[in-house]
């Protein structure tokens, strides 16, 4: 009677297959590089720029509520562009049943100074409680 051995361990491969991770990683790349451009919120505004800006945590929640002054002129509050006679309106209606009235003003640099003045009068107008104003640090060379 003889006993067979088998070498089972010549079979085995060491060798670690790397190429699945990869693809996992570039997948997510790529939804990542999708979805980034789509997390902001409001309309694009070239903002102005300050030495020691402070920090508004409020002003990147969801529900917060941002009134944007293009170059032209243009009000945006969120998404929806409004005209200066509807500006109080629409803030009234929106903070009337809110705790915090916070409202954030994002002015484009290059926006009158008149213009933004305007919509700042309108907010205030509308019972805000607190208004602020959006910049970005000034990059120090």
């Amino acid at each position: 009677m003889a006993i067979t051995v088998r070498n089972e361990g010549a079979k085995v491969n060491s060798n670690i297959n790397v190429t699945p991770m990869v693809d996992v990683m570039l997948v997510l790349l790529i939804i990542f590089m999708v979805i980034t451009p789509m997390l902001q919120k409001g309309v694009t505004v070239k903002l102005a720029q300050a030495d020691n800006p402070i920090r508004m945590q409020d002003a990147d929640k969801e529900d917060a509520l941002i009134v944007a002054v293009m170059s032209d002129g243009t009000i945006f509050f969120d998404t929806l562009k409004v005209s200066a006679a509807e500006l109080t309106a629409k803030v009234k209606e929106r903070i009337t049943n809110r705790t915090d009235k916070h409202v954030y003003l994002k002015a484009d640099a290059r926006a009158r100074y008149k213009a933004v003045v305007d919509v700042v009068d309108d907010v205030r107008s509308a019972g805000v409680d607190q208004l602020g104003l959006l910049t970005e640090q000034r990059k120090n060379k």
